[in-house]
């Protein structure tokens, strides 16, 4: 993993990339992760260099502001923060990344924000969307992970797990993704307005035992999108591409392979 900066407008954002072993090296898309609420580049921990091996091509990542190495920023967060983020800084930040053909891979807040881009920004180098436990309503379920993540934060043992890669973004990366969620205006918070716009192939995986959401949210999307895939990963919680690394990889490789043939010029 090479990690670098980038200065993007007035904020300075952690980058991440991993380059494919030169044998197995082939022409596709860039892919580009986006990390959970409380996530940042190094919580991809090897998913990084797993995914450039087995898929053959170039991966990168980058910590939002307020996360990991990334600038810090004024809490509190807006509640429409993934919107703001996939509408404002992304478009911005893929120009900068990867010029060329790209696939965005997201995790949670990441898959949200993926998609959220997706149904606004026909973007015409985008080839695919893979999100992983992705969030499109708001679910009782989820408010209540998200309670027990409070209370484990402030009184066990997560701040100390959370402090190894936030360093003096701990806070902020907490209590923005956290106090947001929990705000009562959030609870009407929903992307569903922008799921019949997404003219990509999607790929979407979630546990089977996720405590953060049910399968609704993928239901939901498979309702209103035009080409989706669901896999549902047995046993797994929020994160099975940490926890079942190959069965996640093997779909998503099965996914890319003809996701890669995509006529990039098609979706203008």
């Amino acid at each position: 993993m090479s990690v670098s900066h980038l200065r993007l407008g007035p904020t300075t954002l952690e980058v991440a990339s991993w380059a494919p072993p030169p044998q197995g090296e082939r022409l596709g898309p860039t892919v580009v992760l986006l990390h959970e609420g409380l996530g940042c580049v190094a919580m991809w921990k090897h998913f990084g260099s797993r995914l450039a091996e087995r898929l053959g091509l170039r991966v990168v990542a980058y910590s939002r502001a307020g996360y990991g190495g990334s600038d810090t920023i004024d809490l509190p967060r807006p509640l429409d923060y993934m919107l703001g983020e996939a509408d404002h800084t992304l478009p911005h930040l893929l120009d900068r990344l990867c010029p060329g053909p790209r696939l965005l891979l997201g995790h949670s807040d990441g898959a949200t924000i993926a998609l959220a881009y997706a149904g606004v920004h026909h973007d015409p180098l985008l080839a695919g969307i893979v999100v992983i436990a992705p969030h499109v309503i708001v679910e009782e379920m989820t408010l209540t992970a998200i309670r027990r993540a409070k209370a484990d934060f402030v009184h066990g043992d997560l701040a100390a797990k959370l402090a190894r890669y936030h360093g003096s973004n701990l806070t902020t990366a907490f209590w923005g993704w956290n106090d947001a969620w929990l705000d009562p205006g959030f609870r009407t918070f929903s992307i569903l307005d922008r799921l019949p716009d997404i003219k990509v192939p999607i790929l979407a995986l979630q546990g089977d035992a996720d405590p953060y959401g049910s399968r609704a949210q993928l239901d939901l999307i498979a309702a209103q999108c035009e080409q989706v895939d669901i896999a549902y990963i047995q046993g797994a919680g929020h994160a099975p591409h940490l926890s079942d690394p190959e069965e996640v990889l093997a779909h998503i490789g099965n996914f890319v392979a003809p996701t890669t043939s995509t006529d990039y010029g098609e979706h203008r």
